[in-house]
């Protein structure tokens, strides 16, 4: 694991590469992945989901991210001597604080068979990537746990049975790759009672240790950066565990991307274009304050006491607004039970612009020094 990370989930990329997604450094046409390195990313994170496919073999799309996916993003980053983080769902699909909808196959089990079942995928996953020599430098085990995982049987306020369930994804991380360090990832980085209340409550029903706290930080959602900020410095001294943002972004435009994705007005979401959440981040949305948003962050990551802050990773800087690549497929959607159609909800978040062209924040990113 490099000493401090400036990272990118790029689960999507394969998608917006099929879609037709071209990215331009400076004008010049290349590889999203290598663009970001250049400007000084060293890790790659990827999400997987345990089988991302309707009984009728209909893919859910935002990148279906199944094993295959995850290894083939995973040789491309190694080959440009990345390192890479797995972020295991534990869903078919999107496990966020909202839906953490237990895998198909799993769906009925108790709780023993239930633990069981995380511990032995977990334990496949992993062999089948030490074999193919492509060991993670970090596995997140689980995606934002707030409102714990694997709903029923392991929603909070059940913090004996979360415990157990991340427990044992941890105990499987822990035999099958030693050197693997274990992330344990919560959403809404502003907000200091639901860290401390969710690790003490974790601890307390015997949780399996861990070597990283991971946060989502989105500043139309979890705060203002001060918040962020004192929540870092309450964690480091407290638990006294490495701290990374997890999952930060920041728009560099309002406007509205339809004609890009080429979907009609009626069937997009576009969350991330509307003014009343624009309305509650204290930058505004242009690639400058996209850029000065990214050199705050880096800022408050470099502070936090005991040097316990140990980089960011960008939440799908490169998912453009393709046809083709969006959230959510209408077999997606029928296992969610969500609402759609969609479309991509997150191009005015990216670190390219809606042609693909790199944006200032890179090279904000590129010259920043933690020490």
């Amino acid at each position: 694991m490099k000493p401090w990370i400036k990272g990118a989930d790029l689960s999507t990329l394969l998608e917006v590469e099929r879609c037709g997604g071209v990215f331009y450094d400076h004008g010049a046409a290349g590889d999203a992945m290598e663009i970001l390195a250049g400007y000084g990313f060293n890790l790659v994170r990827l999400r997987l989901w345990n089988d991302p496919y309707s009984p009728q073999g209909e893919p859910y799309g935002a990148g279906t991210c199944d094993l295959p996916c995850v290894m083939t993003l995973a040789r491309r980053a190694k080959n440009l001597g990345l390192d890479w983080l797995l972020d295991l769902h534990y869903s078919d699909f999107w496990a966020d604080p909202g839906k953490q909808i237990a895998p198909k196959a799993w769906q009925g089990l108790g709780m023993d068979a239930l633990e069981q079942a995380v511990y032995d995928y977990t334990f496949s996953v992993m062999t089948i990537l030490r074999e193919a020599d492509l060991l993670p430098a970090m596995v997140a085990v689980g995606n934002e746990l707030s409102c714990g995982l694997l709903w029923p049987m392991g929603r909070i306020p059940a913090f004996d049975r979360i415990a157990r369930l991340v427990s044992a994804g941890i105990r499987a991380v822990r035999r099958t790759s030693p050197g693997v360090s274990v992330m344990v990832h919560l959403d809404n980085g502003g907000c200091n009672d639901l860290y401390r209340t969710w690790f003490d409550s974790y601890f307390a029903a015997g949780g399996a240790d861990f070597d990283c706290i991971g946060l989502s930080y989105y500043p139309f959602w979890h705060g203002v950066p001060d918040e962020l900020r004192a929540n870092l410095s309450d964690l480091a001294q407290r638990y006294h565990k490495d701290l990374i943002v997890a999952e930060v972004s920041m728009g560099h435009t309002m406007e509205n991307y339809q004609r890009w994705e080429q979907l009609p007005e009626d069937q997009r979401k576009g969350y991330a274009t509307k003014p009343e959440l624009a309305a509650k981040v204290s930058y505004p949305m242009t690639p400058q304050g996209q850029a000065d948003f990214m050199q705050e962050i880096m800022e408050i990551l470099r502070d936090v006491p005991e040097g316990r802050g140990k980089g960011f990773i960008y939440w799908e800087p490169a998912w453009l607004p393709v046809p083709g690549s969006g959230w959510a497929t209408q077999a997606a959607l029928d296992y969610t039970g969500e609402a759609g159609p969609g479309g991509n909800e997150w191009a005015n978040q990216a670190l390219f612009d809606y042609d693909g062209n790199a944006l200032p924040a890179l090279e904000t990113i590129r010259a920043f020094r933690p020490n």
